[in-house]
């Protein structure tokens, strides 16, 4: 056997080891060169199924007017996975995060709250997540092998001004790593390590743009949680007092694939002894207190294999699928509950303000990455003048109609949506809307005019002669 893996190892580290790329500077099209990056630290931690960057920064602007955009450059191909974008202050926190947005196909563009002069600076911290960053290598194992993940990045931090100094640190969750890309500046070998933390750098005087692509290959025996589509669905009802919420799970790992078939004996003899493994076995939520009546249904039907707790405090719900998610198998499945709506909506002068989470889902110690969520308030029937807001960055937001029984006009749904998220994000959605009696009234009086219709009829009908005789004088 031990024979046989020598080839495969091989073929991974001729893989990883592969020729190193430098990217020449920025394309003409870029930003202009109006700020100077002082110092630069880049902060990558992936102890995670998606990679958690930071960018810490002091920007000098040298152009001859002041400036209040500053652009963020990415390497090729990586904005489309980047989610959670906030930029702030870094010495005065206070003033909350900067408005920032995509610009071209590689460029976050931050716009400062105040201009900077000439030879003034700006400290900025920037945050992000990448998904997708983490690839299994080899990309086949045995059920019970451990997992290796390999994440190519860019030694020089990606950036648009010419940077005095700057250096990146990764932040790995094991020590066990057997291949990382070693270059050299000046007399030493970069990067440095520490325990689990590998530094590249510091560079001096990086041009604009410049890239030098390396590697590092680690052990990960988790799964890579990702989902693909997140359906949330939170339906108001001021009659009832209640607000019922459902979401429904598009998932797939994205771990290893298995090298042969699936072992239902090996896999329960492994059970006992619960070791590492790359497949997902199970998936906790964590709901609000109070919730009530959950349900776990998959497209099979009810799964009876979850636990739901309840207390003053939280409410958790643990699940298990029908089977364990091996790499590239996916499922799909839905889960529900019910909250005391007063909870979540309060008063607001002559209307109502409801206030819920953007999105729940499992609470995973390796992640949990989302490609796409939609999440849906259904209010009730009548109200009107609606608005709305999240922190979370969206791509598509719009309002509608939903009817059900007994609707005369329907339901104002509002729908958002929201792209590259992971299950740590906190965000809430905000919807403010004026209820009047008159809508109110519309689903009791639609109710109580139905009941009129239908014994009205029924006495009309009663009263018809339908025999067949003719009526004697």
């Amino acid at each position: 056997m031990r024979l046989f893996l020598w080839p495969l190892l091989a073929v991974a580290a001729a893989e990883f080891n592969s020729s190193l790329h430098v990217h020449s500077p920025i394309p003409v099209s870029a930003p202009l060169q109006h700020w100077r990056n002082v110092n630069l630290v880049r902060n990558v931690n992936l102890d995670k199924s998606y990679a958690r960057e930071t960018v810490n920064v002091i920007a000098e602007n040298v152009d001859s007017t002041s400036h209040w955009d500053y652009y963020l450059r990415f390497e090729p191909g990586t904005l489309d996975r980047v989610g959670g974008f906030t930029a702030k202050d870094k010495k005065d926190t206070g003033r909350g995060t900067f408005f920032a947005e995509i610009w071209g196909s590689d460029y976050y563009k931050i716009s400062l709250p105040d201009p900077v002069p000439p030879k003034g600076q700006v400290t900025l911290s920037i945050s992000y997540y990448v998904l997708g960053a983490l690839q299994p290598l080899p990309a086949q194992i045995d059920q019970s092998d451990k997992q290796y993940v390999v994440h190519k990045f860019s030694a020089y931090a990606p950036s648009t001004y010419t940077t005095a100094k700057q250096k990146t640190k990764l932040k790995l969750p094991t020590t066990d790593a057997p291949d990382v890309t070693t270059l050299k500046v000046g007399s030493e070998e970069s990067p440095q390590k520490q325990g689990t933390a590998f530094t590249y750098g510091p560079f001096e005087n990086v041009e604009a743009g410049k890239q030098h692509e390396v590697s590092v290959r680690y052990e990960f025996t988790k799964p890579l949680t990702y989902c693909t589509l997140l359906e949330r669905e939170a339906e108001v009802s001021h009659w009832g007092g209640n607000m019922a919420t459902e979401e429904r799970f598009w998932l797939t790992n994205r771990a290893a694939s298995l090298k042969n078939h699936f072992s239902r004996v090996s896999y329960q003899k492994s059970a006992f002894f619960n070791p590492a493994i790359s497949a997902l076995k199970e998936m906790h939520f964590v709901l609000a207190p109070g919730s009530s009546d959950a349900y776990f249904v998959d497209d099979i039907g009810n799964v009876s294999t979850s636990n739901f707790r309840a207390d003053s405090r939280a409410s958790t719900i643990d699940i298990r699928p029908r089977y364990p998610l091996f790499g590239a198998w996916k499922y799909s499945f839905r889960v529900g509950w019910n909250n005391e709506l007063g909870k979540f909506l309060r008063h607001a002068g002559s209307g109502y303000v409801l206030k819920i989470p953007f999105f729940e889902g499992p609470r995973q110690a390796e992640g949990v990455a989302y490609e796409k969520i939609v999440t849906t308030v259904i209010l009730p029937e009548g109200a009107r003048n609606v608005e709305y807001e999240t922190q979370v960055p969206t791509t598509n937001n719009r309002t509608g109609l939903y009817r059900t029984f007994l609707d005369t006009v329907g339901r104002t749904t509002v729908t958002v949506e929201a792209k590259n998220v992971v299950d740590e994000m906190e965000g809430e959605l905000v919807v403010r809307y004026d209820y009047p009696l008159s809508g109110q009234l519309r689903k009791p009086l639609s109710i109580f005019a139905t009941m009129i219709a239908i014994f009205s009829a029924s006495y009309l009908i009663s009263r018809l002669d339908v025999s067949i005789g003719s009526r004697q004088l």
